[in-house]
C-alpha cells in the first residue's frame, strides 16, 4: 500500500530526528558540563575583572574556567606519576586498608584491577567454558596456570587452574583444578570474556564461525 502524505511526514521527521538527536544530547552534554564547573567558577572572580573584560558574554568565561579546570586536572594526573603523587597515594591506600568493612573489599578490587592490569596479563592466559555449577551447564573461566604441582600430581590426569568468577561482579569467584579434556578454549581475549562476564552475556565479541563452536559442544558431550 502507498504511503500517504501523512506517514511520509512522520517518517521523514523521524528520519530527521534519528540524525539530529546525537548531537543535540552532546550539545546539551557539553552546556551541562560548562554550566556546572564554569557556572560555579566564574562569579568567584568575574567582579575582579578589569572593566574591559566584564563586558565578554558569561558563556566566554564558563569555557575558558571549564577549560582551566580540565588542565588541572590533567597536571594532577601527570603528578600522581611521579615519587610524590606513588608516597601520597601509598598514604591514602594505607588509611583506606585499616578502615574496618572497607579494607578489604578494597584490596579486594585492588587485586582483581591488578590481574587484569598491563603488569600481570599474563596471570589468565586463555578463556575456557567450564561445566558449572552442574553437568550440561556451562560458564566462562579463566586458565590461570597449567603447571605442574604438587595439586597436580594427586590427580589422575592433567588439570589446569581455572578461575570461574561471579556474574556481574567478577571481584569473587571459584577456584577449580579442572580436567583438561573437560574444558572448551575459546579464541576471545582475556578482555572479551571479562566484558561478557560482567555483562551477563549481553556483550559478546564478533564471531562469525558458529560450526566449530557447535562442533566443540559436540565434541565436550
Amino acid at each position: 500500500m502507498p504511503e500517504t502524505r501523512i506517514t511520509s511526514l512522520r517518517n521523514a521527521f523521524l528520519t530527521g530526528l534519528l540524525l539530529v538527536a546525537p548531537l543535540a544530547v552532546t550539545i546539551w552534554a557539553l552546556r551541562a558540563i560548562i554550566g556546572l564547573i564554569g557556572g560555579s567558577i566564574t562569579p568567584l572572580f568575574a567582579p575582579y575583572l578589569p572593566e574591559t573584560l566584564q563586558h565578554l558574554p558569561a558563556i566566554f568565561w564558563d569555557i575558558f574556567t571549564t577549560l582551566i579546570a580540565f588542565s588541572l586536572i590533567t597536571f594532577l594526573g601527570y603528578v600522581s606519576r611521579n615519587i610524590l603523587g606513588r608516597v601520597l597515594g601509598a598514604a591514602a591506600e594505607r588509611f583506606i586498608e585499616h578502615i574496618p568493612g572497607i579494607g578489604g573489599f578494597y584490596n579486594s578490587v585492588k587485586q582483581f584491577i591488578e590481574t587484569f592490569g598491563a603488569k600481570d596479563r599474563t596471570q589468565f592466559s586463555k578463556v575456557v567454558l567450564v561445566q558449572f555449577p552442574r553437568a550440561g551447564a556451562y560458564t566462562i573461566g579463566f586458565v590461570t596456570n597449567t603447571t605442574a604441582g604438587e595439586p597436580h600430581s594427586r590427580l589422575p590426569s592433567t588439570h589446569w587452574a581455572v578461575f570461574v568468577p561471579t556474574c556481574p561482579s567478577p571481584v569473587n569467584g571459584f577456584f577449580m583444578y579442572l580436567p583438561e579434556s573437560e574444558l572448551i578454549e575459546l579464541r576471545m581475549s582475556v578482555g572479551e570474556g571479562m566484558k561478557t562476564v560482567i555483562s551477563c552475556g549481553a556483550v559478546l565479541p564478533t564471531w562469525t564461525d558458529a560450526d566449530s563452536a557447535k562442533a566443540a559442544l559436540n565434541r565436550a558431550r
